[in-house]
């Protein structure tokens, strides 16, 4: 239920953002605007000057007379505005048989049309530009300023790549980096589907190591490395009726050891803890001082009921931008994002990375949603910014069905200086739906069997 909330915020600011941009455009360029819809398929509820506040579809005869109905669809996967004298996602080609009149997008010069179909773009690229300006402004970034990794246990990923405990990385691919930032987008976004090539600093000799592809973790929320200074484990909280709970541990407890094996890391002990179903295994914990051992069970899914936390306590330090800085740096960010964007493109149509990794699908956008606003408004208004750059990159994108198709067969009738035939526009709209259909149904394959 808390996927469902966070999906049906996360989606329901997005198109309501891009939606008014082509809204507000048509408006201003005199256009009529008959629906305005959140979600697709049947009307559940909606509003118009003229017939008011009702449930359910409208009458098929309903005449609008210019007043735009505003409704909530059942499926909430996207939105929609239409625009009397359009071929739309509503496949309505009713006015083909009439004249054009002064109020319909057919009707408009080349540069409305272009302003309209755009608008929606340039909406979701300021409501970005707006996020990450206030995340530059508001708060002050805190820099962990080191790339020097804390301890490798033996057997783990890292130590069978070659890394060691406290190894100083300098640079992947060739690239520099500064900071532990630097290092993880280096490391895990960068270079995603290619093999990393990193120039360490070990005991005052620089080591050059391989890392193939095939070794980087697959999920995003698990890593080959963490930085030098990272606390132990901390339990930050308790679920009830679960294991650790029944074995006495507090909020808190600091995790030493698992069956005597020293802990360094979550993703350590959530490993062993995973490798223990069903068995009992001796943890060693600190509280107030005190060295204890408690004994504890996971369960049959390898889960004790423990949500832990580590505490960075390296160097760090903080950089803050005024108000003109923060614009810059908020669009240098835009430039970032979409750079990576078209990078990973690439290298899905060139095979290095496999779409399932690359895209995600709705089930995807509400874990991450709900992760992200768990951690707090900042992580959610950053993950909304980053979906908002996302949906403008694919919609301008010259493909049937979205803006950028749009715009193309516009600007091919600029060219012509005629109208391309409606059943020519009815079959590329077709086309491109069944398209994106199909690839929709395959993402949310991934991210079915990816849970």
């Amino acid at each position: 239920m808390e996927y469902i909330i966070y999906f049906a915020i996360t989606i329901g600011i997005l198109v309501f953002v891009h939606e008014f941009g082509h809204f507000a455009a048509a408006k201003i360029s005199g256009m009529r605007v008959d629906v305005f819809a959140i979600g697709f398929g049947k009307r559940l509820f909606g509003w118009n000057r003229k017939s008011g506040f009702s449930f359910g579809e409208l009458p098929k005869d309903f005449d609008g007379e210019g007043n735009t109905d505003y409704r909530l669809s059942l499926l909430p996967l996207g939105g929609y505005v239409k625009i009397a004298g359009m071929i739309d996602e509503s496949m309505d080609t009713s006015f083909a048989e009439k004249e054009p009149q002064p109020y319909e997008f057919r009707a408009k010069p080349v540069w409305a049309k272009v302003f309209v179909i755009t608008a929606g773009v340039f909406m979701n690229l300021m409501l970005a530009w707006a996020i990450f300006w206030g995340a530059n402004f508001f708060q002050q970034k805190i820099i962990l300023d080191t790339t020097t990794i804390g301890p490798v246990p033996q057997h783990s990923l890292a130590d069978s790549v070659g890394l060691r405990s406290f190894d100083k990385i300098i640079s992947v691919n060739n690239k520099k980096v500064n900071d532990w930032q630097e290092l993880v987008n280096a490391l895990y976004i960068n270079s995603m589907g290619e093999n990393r090539n990193l120039v360490v600093k070990r005991n005052n000799e620089t080591v050059k190591l391989s890392i193939p592809n095939s070794k980087m973790p697959d999920q995003t929320d698990k890593y080959l490395i963490e930085p030098e200074g990272m606390s132990k484990p901390l339990v930050d909280s308790l679920v009830a009726n679960m294991p650790a709970i029944k074995a006495g541990f507090l909020k808190g407890d600091v995790l030493i050891a698992l069956n005597d094996v020293p802990i360094y890391s979550r993703q350590q002990a959530t490993e062993i803890i995973k490798a223990n179903k069903n068995q009992t295994i001796i943890s060693t914990i600190q509280r107030n001082g005190d060295s204890l051992n408690i004994s504890i069970t996971p369960n049959e899914s390898g889960v004790i009921g423990v949500f832990f936390y580590s505490k960075f306590e390296g160097p760090t330090k903080y950089k803050s931008y005024g108000f003109f800085e923060s614009v810059y740096y908020g669009w240098k960010d835009i430039e970032k994002v979409t750079a990576l964007t078209f990078s990973m493109v690439g290298k899905v149509f060139s095979g290095n990375v496999e779409v399932g990794k690359a895209f995600g699908g709705p089930i995807k956008i509400a874990q991450i949603a709900a992760k992200s606003a768990d951690t707090g408004i900042a992580s959610f208004l950053y993950f909304l910014a980053l979906l908002s750059l996302s949906l403008a990159i694919i919609n301008i994108m010259p493909f049937p069905v979205l803006d950028g198709g749009h715009l193309v067969m516009i600007l091919i009738e600029a060219i012509i200086r005629r109208e391309i035939p409606i059943k020519i526009k009815m079959a590329i709209q077709n086309t491109g739906l069944v398209i994106l259909l199909l690839l929709m149904a395959f993402i949310i394959y991934n991210d079915i069997i990816s849970l």
